[in-house]
């Protein structure tokens, strides 16, 4: 009997179903977990997806990245399987996918997160025989803390320096929607200023509901340079790399990721406040969300996946490496 589920070049197939999941190169069919670059491409002949995650494509690609958009819209039969889509908390409309069929039930859990975050619904633990996970943060030494002490640490820098600007860079989808509500939610009700690649993706998280306050362009037309001091600016990391960031007065480099617990990272970049803000399971929840759910069977698709076979083998778990090429370590 078939697998449900194999790992292709393109990325995973099934054979029932004649569709991949989060594809990185051009099919007929796709079934795309969420809005990131890495798992959500343009070219499919037909995408499946949440409607918000068909949304954020095309936003991202033009309305024209797919021949047939197919909003999920309940557990639908394709082929001789049933496919199902549930939470998986990582950004707006995202979404891990089940696959059931003869042989069993297969999540393929895309990126997902266990912190709560207000701009998508929370992760739900779906029952299933093989688990397929990313590890990101697949290591014991990644334990992500509170990200609203990584905030009021920001804030602290903030109030401390006031004629400073503060400049967070936070990747387009998510992270940065997620750095303003986690202000707001820490009482900051002043203005945010936005570089302009992050205007499109603030307004449809608004659009659809997502309370983002007051957010203003950063942009020198808007205000001169002393306007700035004391101004949070969020924008793209790629950004500060120009001439953008020199506009602001004495900025201070700030960026969120998981990554910025590894200091040496911090240091690369550049960073003089490094913020440990991640959308990706930590170590606890991977292990947690195994141990939870106690799959037949643990796929690991990228990532660490050294660390999380070792930790299966010691608990009696079996599991599998996918080694998929395309996927990003964080692509928030």
């Amino acid at each position: 009997m078939d697998p449900i589920l194999v790992p292709k070049p393109e990325g995973l197939f099934c054979p029932a179903g004649g569709f991949f999941i989060d594809p990185v190169r051009p099919v007929a069919r796709a079934l795309v977990t969420h809005g990131h670059a890495d798992h959500a491409r343009a070219g499919h002949g037909a995408v499946m997806a949440t409607a918000q995650t068909l949304d954020i494509m095309a936003l991202r690609y033009g309305a024209e990245f797919t021949q047939s958009r197919q909003p999920y819209d309940g557990p639908v039969r394709i082929g001789d399987v049933t496919v199902s889509f549930h939470p998986a908390g990582h950004v707006l409309g995202s979404a891990q996918i089940a696959v059931t069929g003869a042989q069993g039930r297969i999540v393929v859990s895309g990126d997902y997160s266990r912190v709560p975050n207000p701009a998508c619904a929370p992760f739900e633990p779906v029952p299933c025989d093989i688990f397929v996970t990313e590890a990101t943060f697949g290591l014991p030494v990644f334990r992500h803390p509170d990200p609203l002490g990584e905030i009021a640490k920001l804030l602290a820098s903030v109030r401390a320096q006031p004629d400073r600007a503060h400049l967070i860079g936070a990747y387009a989808l998510g992270k940065a929607q997620r750095i303003i509500m986690l202000l707001r939610q820490a009482g900051y009700d002043g203005p945010i200023h936005i570089h302009g690649a992050l205007q499109k993706l603030c307004d449809y998280h608004m659009a659809q509901g997502v309370a983002l306050g007051d957010l203003r362009p950063a942009t020198l037309e808007r205000g001169r340079k002393p306007d700035f001091a004391g101004a949070i600016v969020l924008a793209p990391p790629s950004a500060f790399a120009a001439t953008w960031a020199q506009r602001f007065p004495d900025p201070v480099i700030c960026f969120a990721s998981g990554w910025m617990q590894v200091r040496a990272r911090a240091r690369q970049r550049g960073v003089e406040l490094p913020l440990v803000i991640s959308d990706h399971v930590d170590w606890p929840d991977l292990t947690r969300t195994i141990t939870e759910l106690d799959p037949a069977q643990v796929w690991v698709t990228h990532g660490r996946e050294d660390a999380v076979m070792r930790w299966c083998s010691l608990n009696g778990r079996a599991a599998h490496p996918l080694r998929l090429i395309g996927y990003e370590d964080e692509a928030e």
